[in-house]
C-alpha cells in the first residue's frame, strides 16, 4: 500500500527537477543571443581594440647590514621607462619614440643608445677595423661604406621622414635597439632606468603621446657609506646569457646577480622573488588600466660581524701607514702601495674589520660599470678589485714570531727566563747568516722583550732548536695551512 502513495510524489519532484532544467537552458540561450547577436559586434569591436599584458613587478633586493643594523648596501625605489609593441605603424613608432627621447634629455635623463654611428661630424663609434668589418657584414652594408652611408641605410630602412639630423638620430638609436634586441607585445624593450618624478609626471599627463610606453617601479642597488667594506660587500652586475639558461626558473634576462663579496655568497637570500602586473592597453598602445596580479617579496637582511665604525678606522688607519711607509715616516722609504688589516674577536672568530687597500667603488657597478671605470680598475697596478686579505697569499712576516714563541715555550726548547744575546747578525750557518732587522741588536733578551721589539735573531735561535717539522706542526695547531671558513 505505501508503494503506491510515493509514486504520485516523485513523479511531481521529477517534472518540478524537469521544468527548473529548461529554466535554466532559457536563459542560458537567451545570453548567449544576447551576447552574440544582439551585442556581438560591440564586444567583438572593445575584443579587437583591447591588449592585455603582463608586466614584471621586480623584487627589493635584500640590505646589508653591520652587526648593529648601519646600512652597508641597499636598495632606492625608482622608475624605468619600457617599450612595449602595439599595432601601431612606422610613422606613429618612429614619433613615439621621439617624444619619449625629447622629454628624457629635457629633463637630463639616461636612456640607452647602442647605434655606433656619430653625427655631426659622422663617424662610427667601432674603433677596431675587423668588429666594424663584421658589423657592416651584418647589416649587408658595403665594406667601404661611410658613417653617413650607414646612417642614410638605417634612416632609409626604419622609415625616419624627419629631415632633422638629430631627431632622426634618436629615433634611429631605439629603433636599432629593437633590431638587435628585440621586443613584442609581451616583451618590452627598457629605454630609461631610476628616471626623475618629473619625468614620471610629464609621461602620465602626456599619456596618449606615448603609445606602447610603460612605467615600471624599480629598485636601484646604493651604498649609503660609499667604498666603506667594498671588498666585502662585493658589487653586482647583470646576468650573463649562460646565467640566466641555468637559473630562469628565478631570474629574468634583466636581472642583477652578485659577482663578488657577500653580494655574491648570500646571492640566494639577497634574491627576492618578483611579482606581476596585467597592463590592459588600447591598440595604439594607450594604457587602460593596471592591476597587480602578484605582489613581489623582498630578499631577506643579511647582517654582519662587521662594525662600520671600527671598519671606517681601520680602512683609515691601513691608508695612512702604507702612505706614511712608502714616504718614509717610519725608516727608509720603501715602494708600498697596497696592505691589508684584519680585526678579529679572538674568543670567537667574529671579524670585526677586515681591510684591503687600495679600495673601490661598489656603486659603480650597478647598472653597468662604464669601459672607463673598469679599465682604470683592471689595468691598475696596485689590483684595486683585489680582496687582498683572503683572495691573496703573502709570507706571515713577523706575525709568526707569536707561532715560534708558543711552539718554543710549549716544546720546552727555551724558557720564560731565557736570555739570548742578539748581536745583529745570526751566525749559526756559514753560508747564510740572516740579520735583525735592529742590526747592532738587542743585546740581552728574552721571549717576552724579544715579542715586544719583534727581534730577529732570538726567534731565528728558537725555530732553529724547534726543527722544521715541529714548528710546522705547531703552526697547524694555529689553523694556519687550513681553510678559515670565512664566507
Amino acid at each position: 500500500m505505501d508503494i503506491y502513495k510515493k509514486q504520485p510524489n516523485t513523479r511531481l519532484r521529477f517534472n518540478l527537477l524537469t521544468v527548473i532544467i529548461y529554466i535554466i537552458g532559457i536563459i542560458l540561450l537567451l545570453q548567449l543571443f544576447n551576447l552574440q547577436i544582439i551585442n556581438g559586434a560591440t564586444y567583438r569591436e572593445e575584443s579587437n581594440t583591447r591588449l592585455t599584458r603582463e608586466s614584471t613587478l621586480y623584487a627589493a633586493r635584500g640590505n646589508i647590514t653591520d652587526s648593529s643594523g648601519n646600512l652597508l648596501a641597499t636598495v632606492e625605489s625608482g622608475y624605468s621607462a619600457e617599450l612595449y609593441k602595439t599595432k601601431s605603424d612606422n610613422e606613429t613608432l618612429n614619433k613615439t619614440i621621439l617624444n619619449i627621447i625629447n622629454v628624457l634629455e629635457q629633463n637630463q635623463e639616461a636612456y640607452i643608445d647602442t647605434l655606433p654611428i656619430k653625427i655631426n661630424p659622422y663617424e662610427f663609434t667601432i674603433t677596431d677595423e675587423g668588429k666594424l668589418k663584421e658589423w657592416k657584414k651584418k647589416y649587408k652594408l658595403d665594406n667601404n661604406a661611410t658613417a653617413e652611408d650607414a646612417f642614410k641605410y638605417f634612416k632609409k630602412r626604419y622609415e625616419i621622414n624627419t629631415e632633422n639630423l638629430a631627431d632622426a638620430r634618436k629615433i634611429m638609436g631605439l629603433r636599432y635597439r629593437i633590431t638587435t634586441e628585440g621586443y613584442s607585445n609581451t616583451k618590452s624593450i627598457l629605454i630609461s632606468s631610476n628616471i626623475k618624478n618629473e619625468t614620471l609626471a610629464e609621461i602620465s599627463e602626456r599619456n596618449n603621446s606615448f603609445a606602447g610606453i610603460t612605467i615600471n617601479t624599480e629598485s636601484t642597488r646604493t651604498y649609503p657609506s660609499g667604498s666603506l667594506a667594498s671588498h666585502i660587500m662585493g658589487y653586482i652586475g647583470k646576468i650573463s646569457e649562460e646565467e640566466y639558461e641555468e637559473k630562469k626558473d628565478r631570474y629574468r634576462r634583466t636581472d642583477v646577480i652578485g659577482r663578488t663579496g657577500i653580494e655574491s655568497v648570500f646571492e640566494k637570500y639577497l634574491k627576492g622573488e618578483d611579482g606581476e602586473k596585467q597592463i590592459e592597453m588600447s591598440v595604439d598602445g594607450t594604457i587602460t588600466a593596471e592591476y597587480v596580479t602578484r605582489e613581489p617579496k623582498a630578499g631577506s637582511s643579511v647582517v654582519l660581524t662587521i662594525d662600520a665604525n671600527l671598519q671606517r678606522k681601520t680602512e683609515e688607519a691601513l691608508k695612512a701607514n702604507i702612505e706614511k711607509i712608502a714616504n718614509g715616516g717610519f725608516s727608509e722609504a720603501r715602494d708600498t702601495q697596497c696592505g691589508s688589516a684584519v680585526v678579529m674577536k679572538v674568543d670567537t672568530g667574529e671579524i670585526l674589520a677586515m681591510a684591503s687597500y687600495p679600495d673601490f667603488e661598489p656603486e659603480k657597478f650597478v647598472g653597468g660599470i662604464s669601459s672607463a671605470d673598469w679599465n682604470n680598475y683592471i689595468n691598475d697596478e696596485r689590483k684595486p678589485l683585489i680582496n687582498r686579505t683572503i683572495q691573496s697569499s703573502y709570507a706571515p712576516g713577523s706575525i709568526f714570531k707569536m707561532v715560534t714563541a708558543t711552539a718554543g715555550l710549549e716544546a720546552g726548547v727555551i724558557t720564560i727566563n731565557e736570555k739570548m744575546y742578539d748581536t745583529g747578525k745570526y751566525k749559526y750557518s756559514n753560508d747564510y747568516q740572516p740579520e735583525c732587522w735592529y742590526k747592532s741588536g738587542h743585546g740581552y733578551i728574552n721571549v717576552m722583550d724579544a715579542i715586544k721589539k719583534s727581534c730577529n735573531y732570538f726567534f731565528y735561535e728558537v725555530g732553529n732548536r724547534l726543527g722544521i717539522d715541529r714548528l710546522a706542526q705547531y703552526a697547524k695547531y694555529f689553523g694556519l695551512g687550513r681553510k678559515t671558513g670565512i664566507e
